[in-house]
C-alpha cells in the first residue's frame, strides 16, 4: 500500500506542476500581448506568428505534459476510462501543434520575400517532436484502443510507448527553450540583455524547465505508477501481465474477500 506521506509529496509535487503550467500560459499571454502585439491570422502574419509559441506550448508541453500525469493522479481509477482521457489530451495537443505549425508556416511563406522553412536547429527538433508525436499517438492508439489487438502485443509495446512519451516530452520542452532564445535573439538584438522582455523571456524558459523536471519526477518515480484494479481484467477484457497478475491476486487477498464486478 502507497504510504500517506507519498501520496502528500505526489499531490504536492502535481499542485507544483500545475502552478508552473498556469504560470507559463500567463507569462506567454502577457509577453505576446503586451510586448509582441497580440494575434491576428494571415491578414496580419506578423502577428499571426504569435500563435506558434502559445499553442505549441499549450499543446506539447501543458497538455502533453498533463496527459502523461493522469495515469498517476488517478491511478486507483479503471483502466478504459485513463485511456480514453490519456487520448483526449493528446489529440487535443496534436490539434494546438498542427495550428501552431501553420502559424509559423505561414509567417514565413507569405512574407515578402519568403523566409526559409526548417532551418534552425530549433526548427529541426521541434518538427522531430512533432513527427514522433504523431507516430506515437498513432501506435498508442492502435495498440491500447484498437479493437482486436492482443494482450501479449499491448505487454509488449508498452515499455516502448512510455519511454517515448517521456523522450519526445523532453524533446518538446528543449524545441521551446531553443525557440524562446531564437526569438529573443532575432527580435531584441542588442536590447536582450537589458530589456524587460527579455527578461519575461527568461523567466517563461525558467517555468517551463520547472514545469519539465516536475512532470518528468511524477511520471518516473516508480512508488507513484498507476494501482492495477481487479476490475482492470473483468470489465476490459484485458489479460494482465504476469507481474501484475500476482500483485493483483495478493492486494485482493489482503485487502477485500472477493472480487466482484459492478
Amino acid at each position: 500500500m502507497e504510504s500517506i506521506g507519498s501520496t502528500r509529496l505526489f499531490l504536492f509535487l502535481y499542485c507544483l506542476s500545475c502552478l508552473s503550467a498556469l504560470t507559463i500560459v500567463v507569462l506567454l499571454g502577457v509577453w505576446l500581448v503586451s510586448f509582441r502585439g497580440g494575434f491576428a491570422w494571415q491578414s496580419d502574419i506578423a502577428h499571426e506568428f504569435n500563435w506558434h509559441p502559445l499553442l505549441m506550448t499549450l499543446g506539447l508541453i501543458v497538455l502533453y505534459g498533463n496527459g502523461m500525469v493522469v495515469y498517476r493522479l488517478m491511478r486507483y481509477q479503471r483502466k478504459k476510462k485513463l485511456k480514453l482521457i490519456h487520448a483526449s489530451m493528446m489529440i487535443l495537443a496534436f490539434i494546438f501543434a498542427v495550428i501552431g505549425l501553420k502559424a509559423v508556416f505561414d509567417s514565413h511563406n507569405l512574407k515578402d520575400p519568403p523566409v526559409p522553412n526548417l532551418y534552425s536547429l530549433h526548427s529541426w527538433v521541434g518538427i522531430t517532436a512533432v513527427i514522433l508525436f504523431s507516430m506515437q499517438w498513432i501506435f498508442g492508439f492502435t495498440s491500447f484502443l484498437f479493437p482486436g489487438v492482443t494482450q501479449p502485443l499491448r505487454v509488449a509495446y508498452l515499455p516502448i510507448h512510455v519511454y517515448f512519451g517521456v523522450a519526445i516530452f523532453i524533446l518538446a520542452t528543449a524545441a521551446s527553450l531553443m525557440g524562446l532564445l531564437e526569438k529573443a535573439i532575432f527580435s531584441l538584438k542588442d536590447n536582450y540583455s537589458t530589456s524587460s522582455e527579455g527578461i519575461l523571456m527568461n523567466c517563461i524558459g525558467m517555468m517551463i524547465v520547472i514545469f519539465g523536471f516536475l512532470t518528468t519526477m511524477l511520471v518516473t518515480k516508480p512508488q507513484w505508477r498507476r494501482q492495477v484494479v481487479p476490475e482492470d481484467e473483468l470489465l476490459l477484457g484485458d489479460r494482465l501481465s504476469e507481474e501484475d497478475n500476482e500483485k493483483l491476486l495478493t492486494d485482493s487477498a489482503t485487502e477485500r474477500p472477493a472480487v466482484t464486478t459492478d
